[in-house]
């Protein structure tokens, strides 16, 4: 793989992805238990949600490498490891973004063992480790100019 500038498009593109998700898991009834389990599609929703935005950090997280590291690839728990050993993540965020991985292949590859409960409780008090993790690629983006296409 060859190495080449990182897109500035999809860096963006990718990153506001992510900020919508969330702020689509926000804007559901989650301050009232008893209002977000009423509607059954809000369960539907929230997993959605947090699927998709899990799994724009890691496209994000794969540009990456291959872009600017001419690094490929393809599982997402590896695409953690190799992002800290390009020095794009912290030890602690690349630990954190590892464990994202694995709840991203449980909700894609075990989603029967996902229950609106861990759901719920993930969306109300654990949405901070998405924002870790994109605060983090936003940081990096900032002190690395020279690797971004300005392209938008």
């Amino acid at each position: 793989m060859t190495q080449d500038k990182i897109s500035k498009r999809l860096v963006v593109d990718r990153l506001n992805w992510v900020d919508r998700m969330l702020s689509d898991i926000h804007s559901l009834p989650l301050s009232n238990r008893d209002t977000f389990f009423a509607d059954p599609h809000n369960i539907g929703a929230a997993e959605s949600y947090l699927r998709r935005a899990l799994e724009a950090l890691f496209d994000l997280g794969r540009h990456i490498l291959a872009k600017g590291f001419g690094k490929g690839v393809s599982e997402y728990k590896e695409i953690a490891s190799s992002l800290r050993e390009c020095n794009v993540m912290s030890d602690d965020n690349a630990k954190l973004l590892h464990m994202l991985a694995g709840y991203r292949n449980r909700l894609v590859h075990f989603y029967q063992e996902v229950t609106p409960e861990e759901l719920y409780q993930i969306c109300k008090e654990e949405l901070g480790d998405v924002e870790r993790i994109t605060n983090a690629y936003r940081t990096w983006f900032k002190s690395r100019p020279e690797l971004m296409d300005d392209k938008l």
